[in-house]
């Protein structure tokens, strides 16, 4: 049973490819590497290595630069996105920093609030000693009123002790 070989250019199968015609080596069984005079045998043509060039080009080329303008499109986005979280990062420190400045206007309402009991206390405290001295003061005056006339009374009682004591009689 023969397997058909590789087609050929025109497309008809030749022959088996496991095959051997007369005169061909056996692979795998030669001395010889099978690059060893490709180089020399090859000759190529400059014409064919441009134009193969130019097929290469113009077939990887389109998609290449559609690449290129896909990948300058997505560093584009990629900026504007950055740009866009650094504003974000920036609102989001904003909006911390309103938090700490909110949590200071409430520590600075409680200090007021502190610092009105202590002035209404100190006016309080004013009052109540003014009016201990307005007291510590009419205490004194009559304290010395008193004291002024128990003095006078003491005067009025040795006066009169001292005309009632017997005086010897005058003689005419």
């Amino acid at each position: 049973m023969s397997v058909p070989g590789p087609p050929s250019p025109d497309g008809v199968l030749t022959r088996p490819p496991n095959s051997l015609e007369a005169g061909e080596p056996t692979p795998g069984l030669s001395d010889t590497s099978p690059d060893e005079g490709l180089i020399e045998d090859l000759t190529v043509e400059d014409k064919a290595v441009e134009q193969l060039a130019e097929g290469l080009l113009s077939h990887y080329l389109p998609d290449l630069q559609r690449s290129k303008q896909a990948l300058q499109e997505l560093t584009q986005n990629q900026v504007i996105l950055l740009d866009t979280l650094e504003q974000e990062i920036s609102k989001f420190k904003e909006c911390h920093s309103m938090l700490d400045i909110n949590a200071l206007f409430t520590e600075a309402k409680h200090y007021h609030a502190k610092l009105v009991n202590i002035r209404k206390e100190m006016l309080m405290l004013h009052e109540k000693t003014s009016k201990l001295k307005k007291r510590a003061l009419k205490l004194q005056q009559k304290r010395q009123k008193e004291e002024l006339e128990r003095e006078q009374q003491r005067e009025k009682e040795f006066e009169r002790e001292k005309q009632l004591t017997a005086r010897p009689a005058k003689r005419t």
